[in-house]
């Protein structure tokens, strides 16, 4: 069990995303040590905010377990909405908040409420250099980028033993180091840095090489399986990663649950190998469902870069969930069709919905109106469909059906699907004015309440024992289960169930009120003095630095020169607007690095740029491949700046400008 005194770089933390606090409540009942939750603005998902009330009742409700609740205050600021966000900063600190998981620099030096500082995913941490960097200027936590692998990641680890690394183990994936994409803002003038991306790396692009020649029509050449790292966990924790992070905040109920209690489980096993780490928070986790991670919408699945580069992270036919195996169609009539499952696949219910690759390998779906049995075993079915089978493209006999919505699945979830209790040992004594009932939980904590009157003798020793043993276990309405119960008696007393349940619950009130009193709030790191230097004199818009304040807290940790952010309109040429690990000339096996000593092909194929190109935008690929990289390159957009300028006349803003 964790407890306030095993410092947080031996505990190993299950980090889940909430899009409101009835998922931040069911992540916490599904096993989570802490959840990230939106608060009432500046979070990096733009419609994924939250009320003060609502983040309180969600702390209430962690906080009960020891879990943690993380509030994130991740975009880039305007000089003008630096006041409001340090305003929020203080709300969520009086409404329990345990930490703020922090982008802009400009932030730490206002007069924030000692909160924990977390450097956000958006910050682009790749490096030992930039980690320390952090860990220096206050941080207590950081995400590290997606892109590392292991030896890269105990790099970090080694050096900062002090400091919490946090990790991505689920979920989407951006194409783009995090924080260093800005095609949305240059397309749409929605900027990714400020939450609300466009997403214009799910397109599909077509591809061309510098004679014009198509190198790939129509696919999603930007877009990525999504992150599982369920192979991998017990490599993570030995590299040093303590906080492994669920990605979602837009996320269903359906998903939490689910994918939070997967890994739930794959923590356990991790932490039953390694004795030396403990749990983040308190309580065993039972659930009613088998957790499956592929039951949830999915790009299928990918472990990025964690073991070196892979062939297949790419989700280039289609940026949709195709869903689990389901069958294939074995009669195609007027109103229906009639499917084959696959062995071990459940019956079909009404309003599934089913999904297959047309002849161009597009995927396409409809869902089930009706579902019956055609045979005992319910192995084959007819299938009565929103449309009639000949409007649906391709869907004739002998294709293959995947199902990526399972009612049965669905209604599974929707119903209380986990308990999580804290174990707890009572000892019931007699005293001279009546009784005592001790309790000690799992974490060393102890309450006790007494009962003032008369001892009556129990007529049936054995029975009065049996009596007193299943009232005392009735915790039922708690957060606790019975773990040890010992009766320490000068003689077998009988109390009546009234009292001897109102001694209970005064004794469990009491144990509550106890662990709310030992618990600490996570303390804020000081910055060093004087302050440490950035591993770079030089910044461009890369750093997204949107305000005055973060410009002056990279002059004060040594910067010469301060760009500003993409978001300042100040880059108005050609641009990087999307740095990324990803390489599409890898992906299409026009690498010059594959080609090495493949004969009559070495010397032949060169990291030349590539184009791509959806409707009228267009984007040049450039390749550096000593750190083995792709720059999607592009300029902003005319009618961006347009819309800018007349947005600033209706209510003028205020922002860092590296060229006033």
């Amino acid at each position: 069990m964790a407890s306030s005194h095993t410092p947080r770089t031996r505990q190993l933390e299950l980090l889940s995303p909430a899009r409101d606090a009835d998922l931040g409540i069911e992540a916490i009942n599904h096993g989570a040590d802490a959840v990230y939750i939106g608060g009432p603005g500046f979070g990096a998902r733009a419609s994924a905010g939250n009320s003060v009330q609502d983040i309180e009742r969600l702390t209430r409700h962690a906080h009960r377990f020891g879990a943690k609740i993380f509030v994130t205050l991740n975009t880039i600021l305007r000089d003008d909405e630096l006041e409001g966000a340090r305003q929020m900063a203080w709300d969520v600190y009086h409404a329990g908040a345990d930490a703020l998981i922090v982008q802009d620099m400009g932030l730490t030096l206002l007069d924030l409420p000692p909160l924990q500082l977390h450097a956000s995913t958006q910050c682009d941490i790749r490096t030992v250099e930039k980690a320390r960097f952090l860990a220096n200027a206050g941080f207590s936590q950081i995400v590290l980028a997606r892109e590392l692998d292991l030896a890269q990641i105990q790099a970090v680890a080694q050096a900062l033993p002090d400091t919490v690394i946090e990790f991505f183990i689920h979920g989407a994936l951006c194409v783009a180091y995090s924080g260093q994409c800005y095609v949305s803002h240059a397309q749409t003038g929605r900027s990714a840095n400020r939450g609300d991306c466009s997403q214009a790396c799910r397109l599909p692009w077509t591809v061309t090489d510098t004679q014009g020649r198509i190198v790939a029509h129509d696919k999603h050449v930007l877009s990525m399986k999504d992150n599982d790292q369920s192979a991998n966990i017990p490599a993570l924790v030995d590299a040093g990663v303590r906080s492994f992070k669920i990605e979602g905040r837009y996320k269903d109920m359906g998903y939490v649950k689910n994918i939070t209690a997967h890994y739930r489980q794959l923590l356990d096993e991790a932490l039953a190998q390694r004795p030396d780490l403990a749990p983040a928070s308190s309580g065993q986790t039972r659930f009613d469902f088998a957790p499956d991670p592929q039951r949830n919408f999915n790009r299928g699945a990918t472990d990025y870069f964690v073991n070196g580069r892979q062939d297949d992270i790419g989700a280039f036919d289609s940026p949709k969930h195709a869903g689990m195996p389901l069958g294939w169609v074995s009669h195609v009539a007027a109103d229906h069709i009639e499917v084959q499952l696959d062995e071990g696949v459940g019956p079909v219910n009404n309003g599934d919905s089913i999904t297959w690759f047309d002849l161009q390998q597009e995927l396409q779906g409809i869902q089930v109106n009706t579902a019956e049995a055609l045979d005992a075993g319910q192995t084959r079915f007819k299938l009565a469909l929103k449309d009639l089978p000949k409007a649906c493209k391709d869907l004739r006999r002998q294709t293959v059906l995947h199902r990526n919505r399972d009612m049965a699945w669905d209604r599974v979830l929707r119903k209380k699907s986990a308990e999580r209790r804290i174990r707890v040992d009572l000892h019931l004594a007699d005293t001279p004015e009546g009784f005592v009932l001790s309790a000690t939980d799992a974490d060393g904590h102890y309450a006790q309440a007494t009962l003032a009157t008369e001892h009556l003798p129990a007529q049936d020793a054995e029975r009065n024992s049996a009596h007193l043993h299943s009232h005392l276990a009735k915790l039922g309405a708690t957060i606790f289960e019975a773990g040890e119960i010992s009766l320490h008696m000068s003689q077998p007393w009988f109390l009546p169930p009234s009292q001897l349940n109102t001694l209970r619950r005064e004794a469990i009130a009491a144990l509550e009120a106890e662990r709310e009193a030992c618990r600490e709030r996570l303390p804020k790191q000081a910055p060093v003095e004087p302050p440490a230097v950035y591993p770079e004199d030089t910044l461009s818009y890369l750093a997204n630095v949107f305000n005055h304040k973060a410009h002056e807290f990279y002059v004060r940790h040594g910067v010469k020169v301060v760009g500003s952010a993409y978001e300042s309109h100040e880059e108005l040429g050609d641009a990087s607007l999307m740095i990324t690990k990803h390489c599409v000339r890898f992906s299409l096996s026009l690498c010059p690095k594959q080609a090495k000593g493949v004969t009559g092909v070495q010397g032949t194929v060169r990291a030349e740029p590539l184009t791509i190109q959806h409707g009228d935008d267009l984007l040049t690929l450039r390749f550096d491949c000593k750190p083995c990289e792709m720059h999607v390159v592009g300029r902003i957009k005319k009618n961006v700046l347009q819309q800018a300028k007349a947005e600033a006349k209706v209510s003028p803003v205020k922002f860092y400008r590296a060229r006033p």
